[in-house]
């Protein structure tokens, strides 16, 4: 006889068997006498080596419940019994696991432990920004605004995230690494965010909801550790994305490319640099983003019928490159202009009108005349007019 202890609850539980009623301990039974024998089974992300430290048998886990991994020690012997890995692949198994959590907790991103540190270090920054003013570091953190916060509207938002107009690759690419600089995420992060957004706009399951207040939707849920669970539990909505080498290196290797530029500019310019290029710049450039989240849903005005709180706020659009025309953005998603009439001013639409007019953009997506209609408000007298049309 022997026993087996089985880890399906938080308390073991025993039950005895004989060679007879338990084939495959049968198969294995030789001249050696046959000891006890432990199986542990776990959930995703349990670390089994805890619950099973102390015993003579330890189970080997791959990402699967069934069929489980047993290494039974027969008189000394190691010997593993499973279908799908040896114990070589086990063992590689956990270091992989092991690197993959060391990963996360580097990991710059909404809810991560990254992330969170980043807001109150570059605010840190800024403190010392008055005793390291100096007008070349200022035109610095101007220059790197313009770069990275172009980053992020031409590539990241329109672009990745809603595919409003095609790039060659090489030109694509190169965008998005300005965007990279922004540390506002990788691509894959802050795309898959923003697609969650508009699937949940302004509702309990939206990730910047205002309905949880303005400071919730400005910074509060960066910090809400539970609600970046339950997104990373989602099915995947950058599949896109995941199949790009590129994309998928910049995820992997994100925060090596910050801390890439810090050095270079302190090379350059010493600290003064660090303050203004890395500090006071990526401030401002995130609070910029974050007005769009927070402002743009409750001071504004509204000039389409959507679903939601989205509003246009000319300030904001000022500062973020055409992104605080956000009524217009919300009613049609997929347009590249987010400034619809004459008078509002998109920087962004701007370039890609130009890239479109060499020949560089292409697919350049556009709201038709029947779709304004469609979402105008029924007792607006709005002329719905085509102010630049699209370059063929």
């Amino acid at each position: 006889m022997a026993c087996i202890s089985v880890w399906a609850s938080a308390a073991p539980k025993s039950f005895s068997f004989s060679r007879q009623t338990f084939p495959l301990l049968r198969q294995m039974q030789s001249a050696t006498s046959l000891g006890s024998c432990s199986i542990c089974t776990r959930k995703l992300g349990e670390n089994v080596f805890n619950k099973c430290k102390g015993r003579r048998y330890i189970y080997t886990s791959s990402k699967r419940l069934s069929p489980c991994s047993i290494i039974v020690r027969l008189a000394g012997e190691m010997r593993a019994f499973d279908d799908t890995h040896s114990p070589q692949e086990g063992a590689k198994q956990e270091r992989v696991e092991f690197w993959t959590r060391i990963g996360k907790s580097l990991e710059v991103a909404p809810g991560s432990l990254g992330f969170k540190a980043m807001v109150p270090l570059t605010h840190l920054l800024c403190l010392f920004a008055p005793f390291c003013f100096s007008w070349d570091a200022v035109g610095l953190a101007f220059g790197l605004y313009i770069i990275t916060g172009l980053g992020v509207t031409l590539s990241y938002h329109r672009n990745l995230s809603h595919k409003s107009y095609k790039l060659p690759k090489w030109l694509e690419y190169f965008f998005a690494y300005c965007g990279v600089h922004a540390f506002q995420g990788d691509p894959i992060g802050w795309v898959s965010n923003h697609r969650y957004h508009h699937q949940y706009v302004d509702t309990k399951n939206d990730l910047h909801s205002p309905i949880e207040g303005f400071w919730y939707s400005h910074v509060g849920w960066i910090y809400d550790t539970k609600s970046a669970n339950e997104r990373s539990e989602r099915p995947t909505n950058v599949a896109d994305l995941e199949n790009q080498f590129f994309y998928k290196f910049i995820h992997n290797t994100y925060i090596i490319h910050p801390i890439i530029l810090a050095t270079l500019l302190y090379v350059i310019g010493g600290f003064p640099y660090i303050v203004w290029g890395m500090g006071v710049r990526i401030a401002f450039v995130y609070h910029v983003t974050s007005f769009v989240n927070s402002a743009c849903h409750q001071w504004g005005n509204r000039a389409w019928n959507t679903n939601d709180l989205s509003t246009n706020n000319w300030l904001i659009a000022l500062l973020s490159f055409g992104e605080g025309w956000h009524n217009n953005h919300h009613a049609f998603e997929f347009s590249a202009r987010h400034g619809l009439e004459w008078y509002q001013l998109d920087i962004t639409w701007s370039i890609v009108w130009a890239l479109q007019a060499v020949g560089l953009a292409t697919d350049v997506k556009l709201p038709t005349n029947a779709q304004k209609r469609k979402m105008a408000f029924k007792n607006s007298s709005m002329e719905i007019t085509d102010n630049m049309p699209s370059l063929k």
